[in-house]
């Protein structure tokens, strides 16, 4: 007990919450030790949630507790607006009309059902980190069976075009390097490679051969694609486990079969239009990292290196935290561009981004009838 005493008190004295314990008896040292513990509760407690936002806390918890209770929920799981806006919009999203939404650390939870099926629908913001905070919250949070993930995407396949919509069965992430030193090559043990924080096992990508002068070297030499460090949450606490190709949840993968026959609209206006009718295809791979690539020579790598389709920046983030914590898994990504491999004026997003987003949310809506049924 005066292990325990002397451990909070000492905690507590970081917070500017004292305890004095001299000249008191047992039984007014135990309830200063209840009052303290309280104390600290509360103060860790808020710090968690948000260090401002001490006061609602408490009604806050009572909300996300009221939307549990109506039973589990599919989340979907947007990067940007303008993918989600289309969905929202849609007659086939209806908001919750006693809840229709809750602010949590800077994200909007929306709450309602989609083809009546109850959904959260929330918005990541750009990148693997925002994917990842935001996917977190909504599983440590909500009731949630399953994650639908959807956007748009840069194109590395020849086969397939803008305004495809595809399923990939793996995911990626393509930005965890070890980066080599000038002078070392694939038979060079990479720093810390002993250890098992590091492998050769993925692949590398090695600058000079993509020398304008093929006969020379490269100082930037090689980068080495690296697995993430997982944590799933049926080991034992801190047991590191590594995962490069993340697979989609195999019912949700199967049943995704029976929309490639789902027609796509194929016009951004009575001017623009796509060369064919867009199709949905499932598709092997997908790859995520912290850039926009717009690079023919980068994009005709990771096809040929790693069999890619889809290049995003979110995807891959939202895959590896529900393998983590072992829910349900798919993501839906619309072609908006080709990566840098088409014209050498402009990225073709600016003109089809919309269209994609629009065919990326019907593939969803589809998706969601057939999980109902």
């Amino acid at each position: 007990m005066d292990y325990i005493i002397k451990t909070l008190t000492s905690n507590l004295c970081r917070s500017n919450i004292t305890l004095n314990l001299k000249n008191t008896t047992h039984k007014e040292t135990k309830m200063r030790f209840l009052l303290m513990l309280y104390a600290w509760y509360v103060v860790g407690l808020c710090f968690l949630v948000s260090r401002g936002e001490c006061v609602i806390h408490k009604s806050l918890l009572k909300d996300v507790d009221s939307v549990n209770k109506v039973g589990s929920y599919i989340g979907v799981v947007v990067p940007n607006g303008f993918e989600m806006n289309p969905l929202l919009q849609s007659s086939s999203f209806v908001m919750d009309q006693t809840r229709p939404y809750l602010d949590i650390s800077g994200r909007r939870f929306r709450i309602g059902t989609l083809e009546n099926q109850r959904v959260i629908i929330v918005m990541t913001g750009l990148s693997m980190l925002n994917a990842g905070i935001t996917t977190q919250l909504l599983l440590s949070l909500f009731n949630v069976k399953g994650v639908l993930h959807f956007g748009i995407a840069g194109n590395a396949n020849t086969e397939l075009e803008i305004g495809d919509v595809v399923i990939p069965k793996f995911w990626a992430h393509t930005g965890l390097w070890s980066w080599q030193r000038y002078g070392q090559g694939p038979e060079s043990e990479l720093p810390l490679e002993s250890n098992g924080d590091y492998t050769r096992d993925v692949g590398y990508l090695k600058f000079s051969d993509y020398n304008n002068d093929t006969t020379i070297d490269n100082l930037l030499n090689n980068v080495w694609y690296q697995p993430e460090e997982v944590f799933p949450i049926n080991t034992t606490p801190e047991t590191r486990q590594h995962a490069f190709w993340v697979p989609v949840d195999k019912h949700y993968f199967t049943l995704s079969k029976k929309l490639e026959d789902l027609k796509l609209e194929e016009c951004v206006d009575a001017t623009t239009c796509l060369p064919r009718l867009p199709k949905v295809a499932r598709v092997e791979r997908g790859v995520s990292a912290n850039m926009f690539i717009d690079n023919g020579a980068y994009r005709t790598f990771l096809n040929s290196k790693f069999n890619v389709t889809p290049i995003d920046m979110e995807s891959a983030a939202v895959a590896l935290i529900c393998y983590q914590q072992k829910i349900p898994f798919i993501a839906i990504r619309a072609l908006s561009d080709l990566a840098g491999g088409g014209s050498s004026i402009s990225n073709e997003a600016s003109t089809f981004a919309p269209l994609a987003a629009q065919n990326a949310v019907a593939t969803l809506i589809k998706f969601v009838q057939l999980l109902h049924s």
